[in-house]
């Protein structure tokens, strides 16, 4: 499935204000046979989304029509547990495009990388502050410059600063998956074998 290329983004956030979300959780271990990453969606955090009857939680944010948007914003390390890179696709086969948290598991962290999806480490005391104006106003909007590497809460004006690998930041500006960036320097690795002294 190819990546979109990340573009800044202005939108609403969904909120799960939740320590230690695991991907056990976010994709759980029974939906894991497929092998493409599309579908996913469906089940991002399936257990917390329905009941044992499998009707939706109504105030389960995904549920609740008051929250939309491409952001997620959870609590602190997120992504921890298994290394399923399906976590990853889940959520952004459900229209995600940044997860914003205080800190992330590497593992998780990398997997999204790898799959179009920006993990935006805050620290503690601007992710309280955006959790506090999106509970004020659901609308609240958030904008992540990934060329300029900031986060904004547009409501306050707060804004930080993200970190995030070069490489992969080229990655996700171009759409690029690994292979799709080994391509684009083809010729330069052509001509560097060719250079080269053996």
């Amino acid at each position: 499935m190819p990546i979109d290329k990340f573009i800044t983004i202005k939108s609403p956030c969904v909120p799960i204000a939740v320590e230690n979300v695991d991907t056990d959780q976010i994709i759980p271990a029974r939906f894991l046979k497929a092998t493409e990453r599309k579908g996913f969606g469906d089940n991002l955090f399936r257990d917390w989304r329905y009941d044992n009857e499998n009707k939706p939680i109504e105030d389960f944010p995904l549920n609740n029509s008051n929250y939309s948007g491409r952001i997620l914003v959870s609590g602190r390390n997120f992504g921890s547990g298994s290394s399923r890179e399906h976590a990853a696709w889940a959520i952004y086969d459900y229209g995600f495009r940044v997860v914003v948290s205080s800190f992330f598991a590497d593992i998780f962290k990398n997997n999204a990388l790898n799959n179009g999806l920006l993990p935006v480490q805050v620290t503690e005391v601007f992710l309280k502050e955006l959790f506090v104006e999106i509970e004020k106003n659901s609308k609240t909007e958030v904008e992540v410059d990934l060329e300029n590497q900031t986060i904004e809460i547009i409501s306050t004006k707060r804004k930080e600063s993200f970190q995030i690998t070069p490489y992969k930041k080229e990655c996700l500006l171009k759409g690029y998956d690994d292979i799709d960036y080994l391509i684009s320097i083809k010729d330069k690795i052509e001509n560097f074998e060719k250079n080269r002294k053996v």
